[in-house]
């Protein structure tokens, strides 16, 4: 007789008993290792963030986190709104940041328009973008990413993005995370505090995140959760219902995208699942009927999350040193 399939079951934490036990440890770290004064922490109107935010005010306290809305030309207005109610609703100080200055004189929008315009020449005043995927269930051999472009008329075109397109078209996006971690960064220094990360395990495995962007923190409080569980945290944290029943979205083209259009296979539920199953060794066959999907499909996810492993590595790594430095070690404690 085979093992049982698996259930959605294997995700499920006490999530009272994970906050309170997260809380302590970012109490630790922010006071104790770090010796900072409280935590920034950017508020997105997502629920990763929100969580976050919520955590770092039991272990810190409200008037020891700050949180930065830090909205741009082509920000989604529900993030400004759902971030100022998330603070207001933590007791937190909130200041916005309108990164459009910076970022129109860092060149982002031109650069990223010239990019596009290598393959959409007519590309625009008035157009409006997104990069998309297509998922490894949709049969295809070759998984290119493709531009979706809408011309001011309303009509819509799909292009394939070449190679070259491609990596202009991102590293000039890359300026809108990299310059709200600046920014958090500059607060941070300015109030001895540490600035906290929000990548929940999904993003953090998978290298969902932008290296010295939003992948740059003191803390991550929440890289351990799969985000079927900050889901959980966020119903007993009083995260606003709002939130809780907003799709993941990346806000960062112009056209509203969903996470799993731009990078993940699947949505974050069946998504977890697999990861959970890659993780615990779990054949592909026990994890299908928690996904609604076929073995097959399941392997083909499974591949998917080694080969995002594989391409993101250098995400996660420490700058590469021709010779190993040692700590210089801390002095003795003067009694």
């Amino acid at each position: 007789m085979g093992a049982a399939p698996l259930t959605a079951d294997v995700l499920r934490i006490d999530p009272a008993k994970e906050s309170e036990r997260i809380a302590r440890a970012v109490e630790e770290q922010v006071f104790h290792a770090l010796r900072r004064r409280g935590a920034v922490v950017g508020l997105s109107g997502g629920v990763d963030s929100s969580v976050t935010a919520a955590l770092l005010v039991r272990a810190l306290g409200a008037s020891r986190v700050l949180a930065l809305l830090m909205p741009e030309a082509e920000s989604s207005g529900d993030s400004l709104r759902l971030g100022r109610i998330v603070a207001e609703r933590l007791g937190i100080e909130a200041l916005v940041e309108d990164l459009s200055p910076i970022l129109e004189s860092a060149g982002c929008y031109a650069r990223r328009d010239d990019a596009i315009r290598k393959v959409v020449p007519d590309y625009g005043a008035g157009h409006r973008c997104k990069v998309v995927l297509p998922g490894v269930l949709s049969g295809q051999a070759y998984r290119i990413s493709q531009l979706v472009v809408r011309a001011p008329d309303g009509a819509e075109r799909r292009v394939r993005l070449s190679a070259d397109a491609y990596h202009g078209l991102i590293a000039a996006t890359n300026f809108k995370q990299r310059t709200r971690k600046m920014l958090e960064y500059y607060h941070a220094d300015r109030l001895n505090y540490a600035v906290a990360g929000t990548p929940n395990r999904l993003e953090y495995d998978q290298g969902f995140f932008v290296k010295n962007g939003d992948g740059a923190a003191d803390v991550k409080p929440i890289a351990h959760l799969y985000k079927t569980q900050v889901y959980q945290l966020g119903e007993v944290l009083d995260v606003p219902a709002e939130i809780l029943a907003r799709r993941p979205t990346t806000d960062t083209f112009s056209l509203e995208q969903t996470q799993d259009e731009f990078y993940f296979p699947l949505p974050y539920g069946p998504m977890d699942l697999c990861l959970y199953g890659r993780n615990h060794g779990i054949p592909a066959e026990r994890v299908a009927p928690a996904c609604g999907l076929t073995t097959r499909q399941v392997e083909l996810v499974y591949a998917d999350i080694d080969a995002k492993r594989k391409a993101t590595r250098y995400l996660h790594l420490s700058p590469l040193l021709v010779d190993e430095v040692s700590e210089v070690p801390p002095p003795p404690e003067s009694r």
